[in-house]
């Protein structure tokens, strides 16, 4: 892959992830009634930031991670068997509003993932979805209903959020495949 550009630096992504707060908490009068389940990797970093976004708004919510593996549509008998990670939901989801957190927005295929195995662990109210970033080209119906920034892309760029701590710096950027 070669590097394209920066689409957002640590700043810009502080303020993306801020505005999503507010816009959680004017869609969701009720706070009481919210969670948030960080999907597996970079989605659990988000979600942490998110609460204490929300927390700064005097907003509490529970957080969660989801690990998608075992519900994704791209497991196949023919490849190696999958790294299965954490998922930890220490709360009960019933009768809750659980918002989904991930970095990337691209086919919808993760969301859907994401969303079977949050149904698997109850039955929640509603389920809503916060993506930093939405890059389009959808397959299936899905829709974020909190997005940090719109960019569209190519098929053969690639968007990558680097965040601690997997990574050094806190940046969304583009690089062509």
């Amino acid at each position: 892959m070669d590097f394209k550009s920066y689409i957002m630096d640590e700043a810009a992504v502080n303020r993306a992830l801020a505005r999503i707060s507010h816009e959680i908490t004017e869609k969701n009068p009720d706070a009481d009634e919210l969670c948030l389940v960080g999907i597996v990797r970079r989605g659990a970093p988000l979600a942490d930031i998110l609460a204490s976004k929300l927390s700064e708004l005097g907003v509490k919510t529970k957080t969660g991670y989801i690990d998608i593996t075992l519900y994704r549509d791209d497991l196949s008998k023919d490849l190696p068997q999958p790294v299965i990670n954490k998922t930890d939901i220490p709360f009960d989801i019933n009768g809750k509003t659980v918002i989904m957190a991930d970095d990337v927005i691209y086919t919808g295929r993760t969301a859907r993932a994401a969303m079977e195995a949050i149904m698997a662990a109850g039955r929640p109210a509603k389920i809503q979805f916060a993506a930093l970033v939405d890059r389009g080209h959808r397959e299936l119906p899905i829709v974020a209903d909190y997005v940090g920034k719109n960019v569209p892309t190519s098929k053969s760029e690639v968007i990558v959020f680097k965040i601690p701590p997997y990574d050094d710096e806190t940046s969304v950027s583009i690089y062509q495949l």
